[in-house]
């Protein structure tokens, strides 16, 4: 994804003053309060053409009763091309006043960028505000080398052959029953004898059914959902989440690092195996439409789902919301978790090489080209938590037929318009009439 060519950016930085600009001696009797800054862009979308220049505009806001100076700083943060540099700009603002500082960029290649603005005041060492905003282009086409080890399938057959020798001791509790459903408990073991669990509601009508399995971000508990009579939901709980922490606690919320130092014992190796456990429970039930199973997560429940597609080709239908798992290289490139940095410096053999190398097995990038079933991915654009970046990369090397959709505005988070999107997408894609 990187450019090997020196980027013909196109950057400028203009000052428009929304009023007229007064320096004035400090007022050492008013009252000092953080100036307020928010960003805007001229392209509604976000996402824009290669080349085509985007301006940012930084709206400051002096709130408090003395006059306000210092230094405007606009930094561009990206994994897809040499970030430019642009020298800071210096303001005199009056009390009570509004500027706005614009900057402009284009983006000479596929990928995304970061543009943060930070406002310095005259005499801090650090901002008292800064926002930033994204932008993207033509992220369909981002292709990020792959990461996999020369054992990566042969570790993967050994993993699913492991688990396939497991007897799963399928048990089923009912714990409700009304006029349209019925809801059970479910227990079964998986890879290395851990007991895991999940909700399954099935609906008081004739089968077979369509399926839902529902699979849970970082820390999340998966509960039932009471919401279809047409349709089974498996509300699943892998190792550690929910239901499922007899045997691998909760706490602490640390499952990525988690079993680190050896591919063979991480977290996500046992708990990407509970998901295909989930599938081998639906699948042997007499009531599955056994053409018509989704699987579909958010964050870390959107990676299950890659993975959970990748390795299990049962799957019909895979939903992932703003996928955590993906592209690992550029994901600690572009975020910063203090938790990962002390683990690695915990002991002197840890290196982010052999981090690396670790969490390539589990690299849903490295398993995408697997997924042969429609796909659909939920992506939101100012998202710090799992860069777009990363997502597509993912995304990206899906075999199948894929689309996804971009929410401009949203993070790590993409609201209930999507999450009825997605349901839509489910019953439209299984043939079910639609419902509200």
């Amino acid at each position: 994804m990187r450019s090997t060519t020196d980027p013909q950016l196109i950057i400028r930085i203009a000052i428009t003053a929304l009023l007229p600009m007064l320096v004035l001696a400090p007022n050492c009797g008013g009252q000092q309060v953080a100036p307020q800054l928010t960003l805007s862009i001229n392209d509604e979308d976000g996402l824009v053409r290669t080349g085509h220049a985007v301006t940012i505009n930084a709206t400051v806001i002096n709130r408090s009763e003395v006059p306000l100076s210092g230094e405007l700083e606009w930094h561009v943060h990206t994994v897809a091309f040499a970030p430019p540099l642009s020298d800071p700009v210096e303001f005199a603002i009056d009390l009570g006043e509004t500027r706005t500082f614009s900057f402009e960029i284009a983006l000479p290649v596929r990928g995304f960028a970061d543009v943060e603005c930070k406002l310095i005041e005259s005499g801090a060492k650090t901002s008292s505000a800064a926002k930033r905003t994204r932008i993207g282009s033509r992220p369909e086409e981002i292709d990020v080398p792959l990461t996999r080890q020369s054992d990566f399938h042969e570790f993967w057959k050994d993993s699913l052959a492991e688990l396939a020798a497991i007897p799963p001791e399928f048990q089923i509790a009912r714990q409700e029953t009304d006029k349209e459903m019925e809801l059970f408990e479910v227990s079964m073991k998986s890879h290395g004898g851990v007991c895991v669990r999940g909700w399954l509601e099935v609906p008081n009508a004739a089968g077979p059914h369509p399926v839902v399995i529902r699979v849970p971000g970082y820390g999340q508990n998966m509960r039932p959902i009471s919401r279809w009579d047409d349709m089974i939901v498996f509300s699943f709980n892998p190792r550690g989440h929910g239901n499922s922490q007899d045997d691998v606690p909760g706490k602490p919320v640390n499952y990525w690092i988690r079993g680190l130092d050896d591919k063979n014992g991480y977290y996500y190796r046992g708990a990407y195996l509970d998901c295909l456990r989930a599938v081998d429970f639906i699948a042997s039930r007499a009531d599955v439409d056994q053409d018509r199973i989704a699987v579909w997560g958010g964050s870390q429940g959107g990676g299950f789902a890659f993975a959970t597609a990748s390795l299990d080709r049962r799957i019909d239908l895979c939903a992932a919301d703003i996928p955590f798992l993906c592209d690992w290289v550029n994901y600690f490139k572009l975020t910063r978790w203090p938790e990962m940095d002390g683990w690695i410096t915990a002991k002197p053999e840890r290196t982010w090489t052999s981090t690396l190398k670790t969490l390539s097995y589990f690299d849903t990038m490295n398993l995408a080209d697997r997924i042969q079933c429609p796909t659909l991915m939920g992506v939101g654009l100012q998202d710090q938590v799992c860069p777009p970046t990363t997502s597509f990369a993912a995304f990206n090397r899906i075999a199948g037929p894929k689309s996804f959709k971009m929410y401009v505005n949203q993070g790590h988070g993409l609201g209930r318009d999507h999450y009825s999107r997605v349901w839509n997408w489910i019953r439209e894609s299984f043939e079910m009439p639609p419902r509200p």
